[in-house]
């Protein structure tokens, strides 16, 4: 069982610095924002990028802007689904077959748990929606 639907995520162009990182989610979670997923990476020697999904956008949003960052909110894909072997594959096949590019990815499931959240965007959202749901 796969349900993908839109979705917003925080993104957070930051310096790449020791503790950035951590001072980013202690911000959030000062405010009481619970981070669903994450993503963070290194853009070059001097640049980064963070990836929120948060269950309060606006919450988290705002104190990062308290703190001197400037969070965009973006549109993505969210996907639930059952945290078995070949899932993460069917759904990049689908939205392959659509003829659609993967900008980026990723994920977060526990062993233990029977589904598991992806987080994507693609160079048609809307279309991978549908190519995902069918």
């Amino acid at each position: 069982m796969i349900t993908a639907k839109h979705c917003k995520e925080i993104s957070i162009r930051v310096l790449n610095d020791i503790g950035i990182l951590a001072q980013l989610t202690k911000i959030v979670a000062d405010k009481g924002v619970n981070i669903r997923a994450a993503a963070a990476w290194v853009e070059d020697e001097n640049k980064g990028m963070v990836r929120l999904v948060t269950d309060d956008n606006l919450r988290a949003m705002d104190a990062l802007k308290a703190h001197s960052y400037a969070p965009e909110e973006l549109t993505s894909i969210e996907v639930l689904m059952r945290h078995t072997p070949g899932m993460l594959s069917s759904i990049c096949e689908r939205v392959g077959e659509g003829a659609l590019n993967i900008h980026y990815l990723y994920a977060s499931a526990l062993v233990s748990n029977d589904t598991c959240l992806i987080v994507l965007s693609t160079d048609n959202n809307e279309r991978a929606l549908v190519l995902l749901n069918e």
